[in-house]
């Protein structure tokens, strides 16, 4: 199978190594092909560490490298049987997005996005073919998260449904079938906890570490809702939580304060060196 990855960032890396690694030729388009170079070597990088650990083969880790390359246009058609769309939480570029993915594929060719919230029929509606159009939410990091969340769009058909679990199944992950509602399962029962989890700590109620703490030990979770929220990153924490109150328009889902204001200041955990931790 031919599989286009849009966005050669963590999600984007990740979607396109497990893609490889089950035998599929995969390409990897990003507007800026410096971020395709990075995405292709933290590819490379995680694929080192296998074989240095004994877990793979480095036959097999080459063959899997091999299988991807960069797309850094889309100016033209590029003959793929699926288009999975990892770009930023961002709904007007996701629809930019899907707008081209619809005049750059196959007309028979399932497009799919790896949003964590945004409204897969409202991203269908960009195209000329919603009834081919789904989501395939993957969860963070790829290679090592089972779940895939498939979820149906209003005008999704199903034999795109059909198609996108077999391939999630071919993958090695687990499919959920999910409806088009903000959030879908993950968030919609995720990003509330971790967003009362800022509250309480806004509050003054406990620190970061006692919060992650109780999570941890008291309900046996691997990684306490605000460290997660660190790895995640915070900007991203936010958009889900905006999509998850616009969407709703019920006040149990408004934004912590405490939250937009780290972000605000750049804050954004893991990956600019400081949220609620330092790193």
């Amino acid at each position: 199978m031919k599989i286009l990855v849009v966005g050669a960032g963590q999600m984007g890396a990740g979607i396109a190594q497990v893609a490889a690694a089950a035998g599929n030729d995969v390409l990897v388009n990003d507007v800026d092909e410096a971020a395709i170079r990075r995405g292709l070597q933290s590819v490379g990088k995680q694929l080192d560490r296998a074989v240095d650990k004994g877990k793979l083969e480095r036959r097999v880790a080459d063959q899997t490298l091999a299988r991807i390359r960069a797309h850094p246009q889309l100016d033209a058609t590029v003959e793929v049987d699926i288009a999975i769309e990892a770009a930023t939480e961002d709904e007007t570029l996701k629809l930019r997005l899907f707008h081209t993915l619809d005049a750059r594929t196959p007309q028979a060719a399932v497009l799919a996005s790896n949003t964590s919230s945004i409204s897969i029929t409202t991203l269908a509606a960009a195209t000329k073919r919603p009834e081919c159009v789904i989501g395939m939410h993957f969860m963070n990091p790829v290679p090592v998260m089972k779940l895939v969340e498939i979820i149906r769009g209003l005008a999704t058909s199903d034999a795109t449904f059909a198609f996108t679990k077999a391939l999630a199944e071919q993958l090695g992950k687990t499919a959920v079938e999910v409806n088009d509602f903000p959030g879908f399962v993950s968030n919609r029962v995720l990003m509330p906890m971790i967003n009362e989890a800022i509250y309480a700590h806004m509050e003054g109620v406990a620190s970061p570490e006692a919060i992650d703490t109780v999570m941890k030990l008291g309900m046996h979770h691997p990684m306490g809702p605000l460290e997660l929220a660190d790895f995640i990153g915070l900007d991203t924490c936010l958009a889900i939580m905006d999509v998850l109150y616009e969407g709703f328009a019920d006040p149990k889902y408004r934004p912590c304060p405490l939250l937009k204001k780290m972000v605000a200041a750049g804050w954004l955990g893991k990956k600019s060196g400081r949220g609620f931790y330092t790193y």
